[in-house]
């Protein structure tokens, strides 16, 4: 039995799939390309899993329905250096988990009821989505807190499983977290997407779990501790992830410290050179994209530590700007800097406009498809949070929203509503004219 259908049955459902009719109230078409849009995420998110799975049924690109979900699914095949025209879509799987009173658990299951309203990999490049959290946060994991106390999922623990955020633990016992998170990337492959997650390297921010005592700090100069770091990437990577989001992947070997702003010691150049080919060679993977943030300018430097791309370099509100780099660097195919709509960073205070405008840059700053420059977007780009938080926020603490206790009020009340059914709609309506192309 797949992880889909194993997925259906622990949750108490049987594997027979219809179509799904609510999926045709938005359907947006782009040729054989179709997602959702012009909704609000509560939509998707009140549904349940197996809902979802019908809804991406539904979408298929080949229009053929399966009653059962199969076995043979496949990850988008855009050769192996994909990563260099890719847009990546950071989807914060934590602030749309489950929120039951103070208890945060279930985002993965949240992660796939989501998955309908990702716009499909167009033609000529692949759509990404990146999940901000996969391990346990140092403090609080599974709970949330106030809206402005601090539960950061910049801290993580290693070597303590997965987090209680994320990963469904009701139902371990009929299938593992390693499953929960293969079950997610088989549909979202099926939907046209790749997979990614985020990790960081700022030493004081990574614990290792002792399960005879106090964690400990991580080292990078212990050559155990790098070895764990390794082996938890690879596991994930052989769930079926492609891609690993570098935070602070710019400062490695102490490049630009002035600007760092993470905690503690980073893996020296040489060190991350070795960490990235490690991860590479075990995982016997020839097609991971792996990007650095704001890894960026020097661009030898970059490519010879083995990223794929990295953000914040082109003027993303500057058409022009984004089409002549687009030109320059269309035979850079293995490592190509991109355009960076919003980031983890992000405060909030942009138009609709300004975004809208970032990503028709993003989508259309090209002469021809094949030249076109990776992008980084966040959940905010597709789905407007509301008036009074923010991308930043979300990552540095984890509120609930609810007013009942509720998982469906925190969805109602997490994300804009009218203006950002609107705004969702516009988005949509620059990926038709995109992902035929």
């Amino acid at each position: 039995m797949n992880e889909v259908n194993k997925l259906l049955t622990a949750l108490g459902e049987d594997t027979h799939l219809t179509s799904d009719k609510q999926t045709y109230d938005n359907i947006y078409t782009s040729a054989n390309k179709k997602w959702v849009a012009n909704i609000v995420p509560a939509q998707l998110l009140e549904r349940s899993v197996k809902n979802a799975i019908e809804s991406i049924e539904t979408l298929n690109e080949n229009n053929e329905f399966y009653e059962v979900f199969p076995d043979n699914i496949e990850t988008p095949n855009y050769g192996d250096n994909w990563g260099v025209h890719a847009n990546y879509i950071e989807i914060n799987n934590r602030a749309i988990a489950e929120m039951h009173n103070e208890c945060t658990k279930n985002g993965i299951l949240s992660s796939i009821k989501i998955l309908p309203a990702i716009p499909p990999s167009a033609k000529s490049w692949a759509n990404c989505v990146i999940l901000s959290q996969i391990f346990p946060n140092i403090f609080g994991d599974g709970y949330n807190k106030a809206p402005n106390e601090e539960n950061s999922i910049y801290g993580i623990k290693l070597n303590a499983g997965y987090s209680r955020n994320i990963i469904d633990f009701d139902i371990t016992d009929k299938i593992t977290p390693e499953e929960q998170f293969k079950a997610f990337n088989l549909v979202a492959n099926l939907h046209g997407l790749k997979t990614g997650f985020r990790t960081v390297i700022s030493a004081d921010q990574i614990k290792i779990a002792d399960p005879n005592g106090d964690d400990i700090v991580f080292n990078w100069d212990n050559y155990e501790h790098q070895e764990l770091f390794i082996d938890e990437h690879v596991k994930l990577i052989n769930m079926g992830f492609e891609a690993i989001f570098v935070d602070s992947a710019k400062h490695i070997g102490g490049y630009d410290m002035e600007n760092y702003t993470g905690v503690g010691a980073l893996p020296h150049y040489g060190q991350m050179q070795y960490i990235i080919n490690e991860i590479r060679s075990r995982t016997g993977n020839t097609k991971l994209s792996f990007i650095g943030e704001k890894s960026t300018g020097d661009f030898e430097r970059y490519r010879n530590l083995g990223l794929t791309t990295g953000t914040a370099f082109i003027e993303p509100d500057n058409y022009d700007e984004v089409k002549n780099w687009s030109q320059k660097l269309k035979y850079n195919k293995t490592y190509t800097p991109g355009v960076e709509i919003s980031n983890d960073n992000d405060e909030g205070g942009r138009s609709y406009e300004q975004r809208l405008n970032r990503i028709n840059a993003a989508l259309f700053g090209y002469e021809y498809p094949s030249d076109k420059l990776p992008s980084f977007m966040q959940m905010e780009d597709l789905f407007p949070l509301r008036y009074d938080t923010n991308t930043h926020h979300l990552m540095m603490c984890n509120p609930s929203y609810s007013t009942d206790g509720t998982p469906q009020s925190h969805w109602e009340k997490l994300f804009a509503k009218d203006d950002g059914r609107a705004y969702n709609a516009k988005v949509a309506d620059l990926f038709i004219y995109a992902l035929n192309l």
